[in-house]
């Protein structure tokens, strides 16, 4: 089996094909070919959050994901847990250990070799899976188009800043996760807190909105996904935008004046084993790397920040999956050919490494000549492969995180927020139970 890409998808796909004993080649072109947002060259680096969002399996779809691809022998989830660091109710890890780990894993096992030859054209004959994420080369994306007889699809994904920590004022600043979230005093305290009072937030708001921003090449559009929007664009649809977003005061306390009550607040979260390092929670960002430096030194405790990451922005394209894919992962038109992770129109590491884990099953069971049932649809896996197969309208498709409005209802549960406990818990039970079920009809790796 051949794997074009190694990130989250790719990775997680060699990892379940090579454990059910076929040969893997994971074509990998970095280093030797650089993108613009990746460092290194090791398999399933994480190029902007170092977070892989709830842990919560009872009541949140991501944290269902998690456990399903645990329960699968997933590789991503397992190297996930051994390089966990505080994060409060979420799953956030050492991102250079994390990816060091799957790297080191891949290139033991005895069923996996590792090119970096580029792939540039779509092949005719054997098994492979194409999982090359939202920075596929620009020969690749070409020769998609030509054989999909349609234009990719893109839009423009956003990087946020990394900020050493010794450069942040803790008189200032404070650590507490939101509400206190967390089971140790470490995890309760994993989120450093930078308040603002309201002039700071609207001088703020101001340089946000005046900052020199990254031009657009000609031909290009931002087609935003809603997930990660630019700080700047989320301003720009409403000066309170950010205060209910990524700079909501809820939850949180000032130790250091706890009778204040903050107008808005900055998180930051760990982004290292060491604690040196920590990125400034969803403020990805088109600015140009001066004004970036001014307007967030403007953050109260962050006044001599040092930057050890600057954010950025990429195009990120990806299939229109309701069109062109069936419900195998297969190109209705080649099907030879899978594809898996962002590029089939899923949204985030944890929906891409779930994307991956399922391909590299579906064409290890085609290459064995074992039939793989359907991943039930009541599953988190089932419930996003419907949804890119088939499931969502073609005309509007659009990057799609894993979420429970993706699944189908629970018979006799009330509707609306107040019955919202009860309806989630139905949810993650059900698909629990699909998932085990699903598991039991194959060899599970060890």
């Amino acid at each position: 089996m051949h794997i074009v890409g190694g990130g989250m998808a790719g990775s997680e796909a060699a990892w379940q094909a090579a454990e059910a004993g076929i040969p893997v080649v994971i074509h990998e072109m970095r280093p030797k070919v650089e993108t613009f947002a990746h460092r290194t060259g090791d398999l399933a680096e994480m190029v902007c959050s170092n977070s892989f969002r709830s842990d919560d399996h009872e009541q949140n779809a991501v944290g269902l994901l998690h456990w399903e691809m645990l329960q699968a022998g997933g590789l991503v989830m397992r190297q996930a847990y051994t390089h966990r660091l505080p994060a409060g109710g979420a799953l956030a890890v050492d991102r250079d250990a994390f990816s060091a780990g799957v790297t080191q894993v891949l290139r033991d096992h005895p069923n996996v070799s590792v090119s970096d030859e580029e792939i540039t054209e779509l092949p005719e004959d054997g098994q492979w899976i194409f999982a090359t994420g939202p920075l596929t080369s620009s020969a690749l994306g070409a020769a998609i188009a030509r054989e999909t007889g349609a234009d990719a699809l893109a839009f423009f994904d956003a990087i946020a800043p990394i900020v050493y920590f010794d450069s942040i004022d803790m008189d200032v600043a404070w650590l507490q996760s939101r509400y206190d979230k967390g089971e140790t005093e470490e995890e309760r305290k994993a989120y450093i807190n930078c308040p603002m009072t309201k002039p700071q937030y609207e001088a703020f708001i101001d340089a946000l909105l005046a900052a020199d921003k990254t031009a657009f090449h000609e031909g290009e559009t931002a087609g935003y996904f809603d997930g990660c929007l630019p700080i700047e664009v989320m301003a720009e649809r409403g000066r309170e935008t950010l205060r209910h977003g990524p700079m909501k005061p809820i939850g949180l306390t000032n130790s250091h004046k706890p009778e204040e009550k903050a107008y808005a607040v900055v998180q930051l979260r760990r982004d290292n084993a060491l604690g040196t390092l920590y990125n400034i929670v969803g403020f990805q960002t088109k600015m140009k790397y001066g004004a970036q430096t001014e307007v967030f030194r403007m953050i109260p405790g962050l006044e001599e920040a040092k930057f050890a990451r600057l954010g950025g922005i990429h195009r990120n394209t990806f299939l229109n999956s309701p069109t062109l894919l069936d419900a195998q992962m297969r190109l209705r038109s080649k099907p030879n050919i899978r594809f898996a992770g962002q590029i089939t129109g899923v949204e985030g590491y944890v929906e891409s490494s779930a994307m991956g884990l399922a391909a590299g099953r579906m064409a290890a069971a085609e290459i064995l000549g074992r039939p793989l049932p359907e991943i039930p649809q009541d599953t988190a896996h089932g419930a996003l492969i419907h949804h890119i197969t088939g499931g969502a309208e073609a005309k509007t498709f659009q990057p799609m995180n894993v979420n429970f409005g993706l699944f189908r209802p629970v018979d006799g549960l009330k509707g609306g927020r107040r019955g919202r406990k009860d309806r989630y818990k139905a949810y993650t039970d059900r698909a629990k139970a699909e998932w085990t079920g699903w598991l039991a009809t194959q060899e599970v790796p060890a």
